[in-house]
């Protein structure tokens, strides 16, 4: 949910007018406006340099997920590790648009521990993986841009490992 949706439901649920404060973080994110769908057209028109660098850091940091009995074992097993990523870094520009990480929460992370579960896929292994994600997305962006994004990123990882240890 947006900014401007939350504080608008907040009033709503009050029964108030907007307060000035309130107007005023929505003014703050209207501004940012630009520089959020900036973020999102460089990552998803640079997605598959993004994902192509991050999972090569990936197989050099852990060679033990693409050796036999690895769960990137095989043609197959390998393109869906690489359809997470992609569907990761989509999760990433949504919060970014959104000003938010509720997108994240509510599209990608819910279920995440019992998925990854089933599928018998380690969840430290995708956190090592979107690490990996992270540096690749956060390389491509200018400086100011890695900075607004970045927190996106780390707000996954740190469900994944608040997940892992349950």
């Amino acid at each position: 949910m947006s900014v401007v949706s939350q504080v608008i439901l907040k009033a709503d649920d009050e029964l108030r007018y907007l307060t000035s404060g309130e107007l005023k973080s929505i003014d703050s994110f209207l501004q940012t406006g630009e520089q959020r769908i900036r973020i999102a057209e460089e990552l998803a028109q640079s997605e598959s340099k993004i994902v192509d660098k991050a999972s090569k850091e990936l197989w050099k940091r852990r060679p033990d997920f693409i050796a036999p009995g690895g769960n990137a074992f095989g043609q197959r097993e390998r393109a869906l590790c690489l359809r997470d990523y992609g569907w990761y870094l989509r999760l990433v520009t949504y919060g970014v648009l959104a000003g938010d990480k509720d997108p994240i929460e509510s599209i990608g992370l819910i279920g995440v521990r019992e998925m990854y579960n089933a599928l018998e896929v380690p969840v430290v292994g995708m956190i090592e993986a979107i690490k990996c994600l992270k540096d690749a997305a956060l390389g491509v962006l200018s400086t100011e841009d890695a900075k607004a994004t970045e927190p996106y990123f780390d707000y996954i990882i740190q469900e994944m490992t608040q997940s892992s240890c349950q």
